[in-house]
């Protein structure tokens, strides 16, 4: 069997950690297999939907290096909804019913009150010609609800393993609205068929719609596809990620605004929650490589920000200058191989190499703290500065001040640079022009 996947956002919103986190479980287990990843919008509420989020979602995809296969949007589809809705009236399977809202509600209170589960009481299925009449002659129209069996639905799940679920437990769930547009369920059955989706990778808060999803994909004749229900992402303390932090901080154009490396945040939401170590990847297809749903734990995945500050670091400690001079030159801070070799250990952000640019540069206004020393310092400054040059200039100096350790090096470093921290001087001071360096050491801004 071929694999094919797919991702099925709504343009009503930007995408987030917890959706990009569901794509991207898609995306490695497609790449994974050798298969097809679709992009679906579900563009199906034409009201909240918008160009400009559809836009975004695939901005932020793109940025994140998922590309997708196949695309196609829900609302040019609406005619093979029509088509399987027929079907399903035809074969008694999905049912007008007119309760409003206000109604439905009153009736699940009263159903509380007596002790009894809050489950549509297939009312509509009772009503007299003459009453369906009298509710079109008020203009009501009718929602149409899908037929449940009433039995219990199972399936070998490739994350929980086996699950069931007893749709006499459930209401007929509402497939139709009482405009005419369809809600997500049954159009998300019908392209699953027509586009040959072999497995649906989603949240574990599906579970439940998953046992009535089976009995449609069955009802218009359709095998159901495998289906794998990840646990969801929680914060560092175990809470439900709040809507604010989702459509603020962690929406994904949000981070990308933050400096956080693309490769970052896949190897993060790629790995966490699973037995894999969480490190830097070397892309998104080594990534793939080792998805596994059987890696997956049961325990939510706890999101915690350090741990993404500290792989994205990682990503730009190992980043290559080829990878990096692109964005060196946009940045107008191109110097060389060496300079970027020598500042990326000591980045948080890519936008933090403009700072080191400035340090070499200048103009640096030196800290001496220690005058002498750095005097004697400047007396003994080599001639050439090469990867060689600190080691044996700090060794000098100890021997003519008897300086030693950080009394030695921290007095050079900030004579020279400025900081208290930074880069290794070994590799950072011959990225540094001699003269310049020797001005600094003279109490110079330079």
């Amino acid at each position: 069997m071929t694999v094919k996947v797919r991702f099925a956002p709504s343009p009503t919103g930007r995408l987030h950690v917890g959706n990009v986190r569901t794509a991207l479980a898609n995306w490695l287990f497609a790449k994974g297999q050798g298969g097809t990843f679709v992009l679906r919008i579900d563009d199906t509420d034409l009201e909240r939907s918008t160009k400009a989020f559809e836009d975004g979602i695939k901005a932020d995809l793109t940025w994140l290096g998922m590309a997708w296969d196949e695309t196609d949007s829900q609302s040019k589809r609406f005619a093979h909804y029509e088509s399987a809705a027929e079907k399903l009236k035809a074969a008694g399977r999905l049912y007008p019913a007119y309760e409003t809202q206000d109604e439905l509600t009153h009736r699940r209170n009263m159903q509380r009150k007596l002790g009894k589960p809050p489950i549509y009481d297939r009312a509509a299925l009772r009503l007299t010609p003459e009453q369906i009449a009298a509710y079109e002659a008020e203009g009501r129209k009718p929602h149409w609800r899908f037929k449940l069996e009433g039995r219990r639905v199972v399936w070998n799940d490739l994350v929980r393993g086996e699950c069931d679920v007893d749709t006499a437990s459930m209401s007929d769930p509402v497939l139709i609205r009482e405009d005419g547009l369809f809600l997500y369920t049954l159009p998300s059955v019908v392209d699953d068929i027509e586009m040959g989706i072999t497995h649906v990778i989603r949240g574990e808060d599906h579970v439940t719609n998953t046992g009535a999803q089976i009995e449609i994909f069955e009802a218009l004749g359709a095998a159901a596809p495998a289906f794998a229900h990840m646990p969801l992402l929680v914060d560092a303390s175990g809470a439900g990620l709040s809507k604010r932090d989702l459509e603020g901080k962690l929406a994904i154009g949000n981070l990308r605004d933050a400096g956080y490396e693309p490769l970052a945040v896949v190897s993060y939401l790629g790995r966490i929650g699973t037995s894999d170590t969480v490190e830097p990847m070397a892309s998104n297809l080594a990534l793939a490589e080792t998805f596994a749903f059987e890696k997956m734990g049961r325990a939510p995945a706890r999101f915690h920000e350090d741990d993404l500050d500290r792989l994205n670091a990682g990503v730009l400690h190992a980043m290559a200058y080829a990878a990096a001079r692109p964005r060196l030159e946009a940045l107008g801070i191109d110097l060389g191989e060496r300079f970027w070799n020598a500042i990326r250990a000591n980045l948080g952000r890519f936008e933090d190499a403009a700072g080191w640019a400035a340090v070499v540069r200048g103009p640096v206004h030196p800290v001496i703290e220690e005058a002498d020393l750095i005097r004697t310092a400047a007396e003994l400054l080599p001639q050439t500065l090469d990867e060689s040059s600190w080691s044996a200039w700090a060794e000098a100096v100890k021997n003519a001040t008897g300086a030693k350790g950080r009394g030695l090096f921290r007095p050079l470093r900030l004579a020279v640079t400025g900081q208290e921290h930074g880069p290794d001087m070994s590799a950072f001071l011959p990225v540094i022009d001699r003269e310049r360096v020797a001005r600094r050491l003279a109490g110079e801004a330079a």
